[in-house]
């Protein structure tokens, strides 16, 4: 890839909105670590992103899409290139049909990718609609969820998903339905350029009673078994089949183990957490030596749900 220094005269004609240079990606992450990011842009609507995928692809720059930074570890160093955030018309949410299908009691709504997870709840349960409950304290996007089809207590967000609106590498714009799509555990098969502009939900109608209620029963669950009042970027390893990271962790020994500032959960050992100065290296450090233990005791190879971007971290 070209570096982005040698085109910033060009970005600043191409592009008429706000670029942020050297920020910090410590401010995006809930991890709170990671170097500057060497631009940072703000995309509002379709035409602004494919304008944008399409430069950076004619001039070579690499760049990364940013939900709101509950899954990911960025490097000490930084992100090269520009770092995309979807906000603007990308965080809309809209019924798609006043009209229900009457048999199965099912409205959809299309959501963007830079909706959070929790005003799609909120939204949700203000309109009777059920199925994302067990989102209810996920700090997360939308189109992070769908593009990891993250899930919690049994339900993942695939189970949903009637279709998507996604934009690859080069620009181009498609629709793909529910059985285009490869999902799996923590996975949706798309390429790693494909970017989740909107995903179109089937939910079913129901009280707002019984909504909240399910709401508050997986926050309370949420309370009780995560640490949620400390700095993580969520689940840190994919459970193996059949098996419970956390528990191989804790079994391993490492529950309460730190490297500096990076220390596993007391409460719930798939939890990297960072007790206020942690580098991304003292937690990558730590997810390697997770990863060696747990071989070790078990024979098993722990592979990491939190997506680590850039390189030589």
């Amino acid at each position: 890839m070209v570096s982005l220094n040698s085109h910033k005269k060009n970005l600043y004609r191409f592009w008429k909105g706000e670029i942020l240079w050297n920020k910090p990606m410590s401010q995006y992450s809930t991890l709170k670590v990671g170097g500057p990011a060497e631009a940072v842009i703000t995309a509002t609507d379709i035409d602004e992103l494919t304008g944008l995928i399409k430069w950076l692809k004619e001039n070579e720059i690499s760049w990364w899409i940013i939900g709101r930074g509950s899954n990911i570890l960025v490097p000490d160093k930084g992100l090269p290139g520009v770092t995309i955030m979807l906000e603007g018309k990308f965080t809309g949410i809209e019924k798609l049909f006043d009209l229900q299908d009457q048999a199965e009691n099912h409205v959809f709504i299309r959501v963007g990718g830079g909706c959070s997870l929790a005003k799609a709840v909120n939204y949700c349960t203000a309109n009777s609609l059920s199925g994302l409950e067990f989102a209810v304290g996920i700090p997360g996007s939308l189109g992070g969820a769908v593009v990891m089809n993250a899930g919690a207590w049994g339900y993942e967000i695939g189970d949903l998903l009637d279709s998507v609106i996604i934009m690859n590498g080069k620009g181009e714009v498609h629709e793909v339905q529910r059985d285009g799509l490869d999902l799996t555990y923590r996975g949706w098969g798309m390429k790693r350029d494909t970017i989740l502009l909107y995903a179109c939900l089937k939910l079913t109608i129901n009280t707002q009673e019984e909504i909240k209620a399910a709401c508050s029963r997986f926050q309370e669950l949420r309370k009780k078994n995560q640490p949620v009042n400390e700095l993580s970027a969520g689940s840190f390893f994919k459970n193996p089949p059949e098996h419970s990271a956390g528990r191989l962790i804790d079994e391993a020994g490492l529950k309460g183990y730190s490297i500096g500032g990076a220390k596993i959960s007391e409460k719930h050992a798939n939890f990297i957490i960072n007790t206020g100065n942690a580098s991304a290296a003292e937690i990558l450090e730590l997810m390697l030596l997770v990863q060696d233990k747990v071989y070790e005791r078990f024979g098993i190879k722990l592979e990491p749900e939190v997506h680590i971007l850039g390189s030589g971290i």
